[in-house]
């Protein structure tokens, strides 16, 4: 129960931070978002807010999505289809229910001929069957559309569609999830620091914590003691104290240390500690830690791009030696959630901030369907100086969704192996 509730917090802070950099910058941009879904798959649970946004919960915790007006959707309506329409007290359309779930007061029945919910805003038919007199109402520019499963969402006029806003806005817009992924990496990883008590200081060879039963606990040093000299050698910051440590195993040392103005001298023999092929030094202690405000934040953004660099290294592993073992999906996340369940909150806090990165950078892959794939087009109209034939950027964008498909059924299938089989 643990690693599911950690699994499940852990996705969904990122998928909710992720959409809402798309959801905000929609909104800022004049762009009518339809829907903000948590998870994907049929719908548990839905509010639609004051701003006509319908806010779902859906069954499987795997993603979720910002349903924008004109954003690769197809026709609200289709001629044959039988609604009920609500009218105000002028016979304008308030409300177009399609859904055989919902039954609505003071609704007309209603068979549909033909309609423009973009431009024209009517919808032409039939009223309670009669098929001999064609109706024709207006409809309300922010009217309600009640969708087949029930969902209740705005309709899309073309004044508030993706495709009408500036291009400038919609490449912002399509960027703002990896962004938003980006600052919740640093976040995490400021709020990491923070707990830690800030980060390695390597410039001083003062000494950090000091851990139990170990020589330097022997010895009697204690945290905060600055060590002056090892053996007569003068050591200055914490890659001389390493130095000459590691290359004395087993071998007693005398040390002369500072604590609170006053020098003092002792004796210890670090530890012999296998590493690689040969065996080093260790005393026992930490590097000194320094904190603050300005540490927190160049320690977060230094940890962010740490974590980058790695993701980057591994696509250019994963390019020249192509390997699906090298991937990860939903299920090798959730394996890896009950390792850092078991190890606290500062493990799970890194893992969330890994797993965040990750999917700021995958994301922004030019890839047809991801943020990525949809600057890229952004720049080729930015280039040609007009936009791409919706049929054109349309099938583009059908090829990577099948694609990303594909690779997601193969990666899934090979964690399961992983995990169960081997």
């Amino acid at each position: 129960m643990k690693t599911i509730l950690v699994f499940i917090i852990i996705f969904s802070v990122i998928v909710i931070v992720h959409e809402f950099g798309h959801f905000y910058f929609a909104r800022r941009s004049g762009i009518l978002v339809r829907e903000f879904s948590i998870g994907m798959g049929p719908k548990l649970l839905q509010w639609q807010g004051k701003d006509g946004v319908a806010y779902t919960l859906r069954m499987l915790p795997l993603g979720g999505y910002v349903r924008m007006a004109g954003a690769d959707e197809g026709e609200d309506l289709q001629p044959g289809m039988f609604v009920s329409l609500v009218l105000d007290e002028h016979e304008v359309v308030q409300t177009i229910n399609t859904s055989q779930k919902l039954q609505l007061t003071n609704a007309i029945p209603f068979e549909v001929a033909q309609s423009d919910l973009v431009d024209a805003l009517t919808v032409s038919g039939y009223v309670n069957g009669d098929d001999q007199n064609m109706v024709t109402y207006s409809v309300d520019h922010d009217a309600t559309l009640i969708e087949s499963d029930g969902t209740k969402i705005r309709i899309a006029p073309r004044d508030v569609q993706f495709q009408s806003a500036k291009l400038s806005r919609r490449m912002l817009t399509n960027f703002a999830g990896p962004m938003n992924n980006f600052i919740l990496t640093f976040i995490l990883c400021a709020v990491l620091i923070v707990l830690q008590g800030g980060v390695g200081d390597p410039s001083t060879s003062k000494l950090g914590s000091i851990l139990p039963d170990s020589p330097a606990q022997a010895a009697g040093l204690k945290q905060g003691d600055r060590i002056l000299s090892l053996d007569g050698k003068k050591v200055d910051d914490w890659n001389d104290l390493v130095s000459v440590i590691q290359a004395h195993p087993k071998e007693k040392l005398t040390v002369t240390y500072e604590r609170k103005g006053k020098k003092y001298q002792t004796t210890l023999t670090p530890d012999a500690v296998d590493s690689g092929t040969q065996k080093v030094g260790q005393i026992g202690v930490n590097m000194a830690q320094k904190s603050g405000i300005g540490v927190a934040i160049t320690g977060a953004f230094q940890l962010s791009v740490d974590m980058a660099t790695q993701i980057f290294k591994a696509l250019g592993s994963m390019i020249v030696h192509p390997d699906i073992d090298k991937l990860g999906g939903p299920v090798a996340i959730y394996q890896q959630s009950s390792i850092v369940a078991s190890q606290g909150l500062k493990t799970i806090l890194y893992f969330m901030a890994l797993i965040s990165i990750n999917i700021g950078i995958f994301n922004l892959l030019p890839i047809p369907a991801l943020d990525g794939g949809k600057l890229v087009l952004n720049i080729v109209e930015l280039l040609r100086g007009k936009p791409m034939k919706p049929e054109h950027e349309g099938l583009i964008t059908m090829i990577g969704v099948g694609l990303i498909l594909i690779l997601f059924v193969l990666v899934t299938w090979n964690d399961i192996q992983r995990m169960f089989f081997r």
